[in-house]
């Protein structure tokens, strides 16, 4: 006798999805790199002249590590086409061209991102762009920020870092006098000019700062909040250089200078990376500290 399933017709196999295809990703982004390789010539060469932006040399390596890291995941996500994506791309076609006939570069090399994800939104579609989200935005600090802004940033940098110089030298005993963001020493006279106005430790702080919180930290707000930490943090290394190289060339004029005054921006910086992580820890300490308080019964009377 023939049972009840017998009777039922077999239910067909549900279709998957189709997933991320690699190879077709990597012929478009051949051809999306041989589209803006004059933009990225360029934005390579003032990485290599350009002390401000040297980190965006790793920019791309570390963000490229991180989607390896990822692959697994990517690879599962079901392939839907995002048509609108060709409309981001259309957009990015648009502004490069624009941009070009200005010579903007900002908005030339802004762009190639911008391309970028029009190409994945067409490739695999929204949910793909969000499990990269976080990558693409390290994407952004590989493009210095635009010249307008720089010249707007700096100059108030210069005149902080030498009142803070001004203030810490006249405190050790140092006879110093200021005029803007020259500081006139008995020994000589130190300009803080814009190489050391802090923007370039910032710049590089703040990417180190992302990546630090992905690998060690899982909270996803915590990239943020280091991320708005390394402004005071960067500011004050910075200001502490500048006091530092003034107390040097007290003692030896030659060390204000050269190999001396490259070896001391080093030594900052690390400094500044170690006050980053101990901001890290004080931050994850005061929160459980607070659950723990908020958590602890009270004691009876």
């Amino acid at each position: 006798m023939a049972t009840i399933a017998d009777q039922l017709p077999e239910q067909a196999p549900t279709a998957k999805a189709p997933s991320i295809s690699w190879p077709a990703v990597a012929w478009f982004g051949i051809l999306l790199i041989a589209a803006y390789f004059p933009i990225l010539q360029r934005l390579v060469i003032q990485w290599s002249t350009d002390d401000d932006v040297g980190h965006g040399f790793f920019v791309p390596v570390v963000a490229g590590y991180i989607v390896w890291q990822r692959r697994e995941e990517i690879m599962a996500l079901p392939r839907k086409t995002a048509w609108w994506g060709l409309a981001v791309l259309a957009w990015a076609a648009l502004q490069s061209y624009i941009a070009m006939l200005g010579a903007e570069l900002f908005l030339q090399r802004t762009a190639f991102l911008i391309s970028l994800v029009g190409m994945l939104l067409v490739m695999g579609g929204t949910m793909l762009v969000r499990k990269l989200t976080f990558p693409l935005v390290l994407l952004l600090f590989m493009i210095p920020i635009p010249g307008v802004v720089y010249n707007q940033l700096t100059f108030p940098l210069q005149l902080f870092a030498s009142q803070v110089a001004e203030g810490a030298l006249t405190l050790m005993g140092i006879p110093v006098w200021r005029d803007g963001n020259i500081l006139e020493l008995a020994s000589q006279k130190l300009s803080v000019a814009e190489a050391c106005s802090g923007i370039r430790s910032l710049l590089s702080l703040s990417f180190l700062s992302l990546v630090y919180a992905y690998f060690f930290d899982s909270k996803v707000w915590m990239r943020w909040a280091l991320l708005f930490g390394t402004i005071p943090i960067a500011i004050i290394a910075n200001s502490g250089r500048v006091t530092l190289t003034g107390v040097l060339s007290e003692m030896n004029p030659e060390w204000a200078e050269g190999i001396f005054h490259s070896m001391e921006g080093w030594v900052i910086f690390m400094i500044a990376m170690v006050m980053l992580a101990i901001l890290h820890v004080g931050i994850n300490w005061t929160i459980k500290r607070f659950h723990k308080s908020r958590t602890k019964e009270p004691s009876l009377a």
